[in-house]
């Protein structure tokens, strides 16, 4: 079958296969620096109260077999292993048949974390991982051609990532459709970065300029991704340029960079003649007929929601992650809202009492704490917090059981957080949580205070709450 292999893009491949073992490294660590905390065995959702309750069907995972924080690090650490392995092209040094197998791995041990992350695990950029991940799968390495196939697929991914984002704008806050949304969204974004203050403060028209040419690039250049060439390596350059622009404004982990990785193999890149490849043989030709077709009949669910008015933003229709649906930010906030919790070691609380603010990495806290860049790195329990100040109800699951470790000075906690301002021997008696309003500063305001943010109380978010049990001796 001559049109089964696309010989023009072996070098597009081959950037498309190495970043994306970046991003696969990068979700992995993620895992493994953060996991004991969140989803350990004394973490905030435990592992296993959740697999004992959800069945394998629904949610597959090697940890329905067994959990242990030793084996999940294990995973994690593996993960990262392998990563790594592909990052350095260790593909390139197996037959065609291990290369695949290569590349299921990390996609078996990522699909294994996310299926039981919970709320930990709810973001799109994890289901846009694991799909891109196993179409990767099916690339090959340089025995055989990429396969048209599997590059038509990723770019199919590509378009319902940036098509249906559009569309979940076009169809909700009215400021996307009057172009005013980025007159709040750099303020009340989940984690702000170090260029986010500057973002906010632009001309409005400049803001206007912005809002249009993301409708541009979102609603009508996905179209071009599957036109001739060069039209398609103009297109995936103008959404390579506008993630870039995304990237400098905010943290928001690897959804950009996963979005930059697939705009990648839409690029036809110049060069000389790609090295000398076989016909790709009978069962490799099969098997990506066979998963191209599952996959196209699978994808008939996101269509639907894409069309729908009712259109649902990050929403995985099979519990392997196959085919989803994505979209981000149908709603713009317009003013901040940040949770803040502090500790006392006073036995009685009190307003006036010497309450201490904990501090964390990447979430506005303290007033004169620029932000920083985390990004590709994601800072999980940050942004769960900027949830919880939408709504205590996004808290529910987890919040009591953040406060009980912070009584604890649970070490594993304590390692999320930028500071605490307890010793490690002497936890605080009482921990309470407070709301309040963030805004950006105004240049003069920056000038004057060297703060970047100003904040004013709003309520009280959760009553002064200790340890239950007799009082403690020092």
């Amino acid at each position: 079958m001559g049109w089964f292999t696309a010989p023009d893009y072996w070098l597009g491949r081959l950037v498309f296969q190495r970043a994306l073992a970046a991003v696969y490294l990068v979700a992995f660590l993620t895992a493994a620096l953060q996991f004991r905390a969140l989803l350990g065995e004394r973490g905030m959702l435990p592992i296993p109260r959740f697999v004992a309750r959800v069945p394998f069907r629904r949610a597959p995972s090697l940890f329905h077999l067994r959990y242990s924080d030793s084996l999940f690090a294990a995973v994690a650490w593996g993960g990262c292993a392998v990563s790594a392995a592909l990052l350095a092209g260790a593909d390139a040094w197996l037959p065609l048949w291990g290369a695949l197998l290569l590349w299921l791995v990390p996609w078996a041990l990522y699909l294994s974390i996310v299926n039981v992350g919970q709320t930990w695990y709810g973001f799109g950029w994890e289901s846009l991982l694991l799909e891109t991940g196993f179409l990767a799968v099916f690339l090959g390495n340089d025995e055989v051609a990429p396969p048209v196939l599997v590059l038509f697929l990723l770019r199919w991914i590509l378009f319902r990532v940036e098509f249906g984002a559009g569309l979940i704008k076009l169809r909700g806050d009215p400021c996307w459709r009057n172009l005013t949304c980025l007159y709040y969204h750099h303020e009340t974004q989940p984690m702000p970065g170090p260029l986010s203050w500057f973002f906010h403060r632009l001309p409005a028209p400049l803001h206007k300029a912005e809002t249009a040419a993301n409708h541009l690039t979102q609603l009508v250049v996905p179209f071009l991704l599957f036109t001739p060439q060069p039209v398609a390596t103009a297109a995936a350059a103008l959404m390579i340029l506008t993630q870039l622009w995304l990237v400098a404004s905010g943290n928001f982990a690897w959804l950009n960079w996963i979005t930059v990785v697939l705009a990648l193999s839409a690029v036809r890149w110049p060069g000389g003649p790609p090295p000398a490849v076989s016909a790709p043989p009978l069962w490799y030709e099969v098997l990506v007929l066979a998963v191209a077709a599952l996959l196209v009949l699978l994808s008939h669910r996101p269509v639907r929601n894409m069309i729908s008015r009712r259109q649902v933003m990050n929403r995985s229709f099979d519990p392997l992650h196959l085919v989803n649906t994505y979209g981000a930010f149908g709603t713009v906030g317009r003013i901040r809202h940040e949770v803040v919790i502090e500790g006392t070691l006073d036995e009685v609380p009190r307003e006036d009492s010497d309450w201490r603010e904990y501090e964390f990495r990447g979430k506005p806290g303290d007033v004169r704490h620029w932000p920083r860049q985390f990004a590709p790195y994601h800072l999980r329990l940050d942004w769960m917090m900027w949830f919880a100040a939408l709504s205590p109800a996004y808290a529910g699951p987890w919040f009591g059981a953040l406060v009980e470790r912070l009584l604890e000075n649970d070490r594993d906690t304590l390692r999320l957080l930028r500071r605490s301002p307890f010793p490690r021997d002497r936890p605080p008696r009482f921990v309470r949580a407070r709301l309040f309003r963030y805004r950006y500063t105004t240049w003069p305001e920056l000038r004057a205070t060297g703060a970047c943010w100003d904040r004013t109380f709003v309520r009280e978010f959760l009553a002064p709450t200790r340890l239950a049990g007799p009082a403690r001796d020092d």
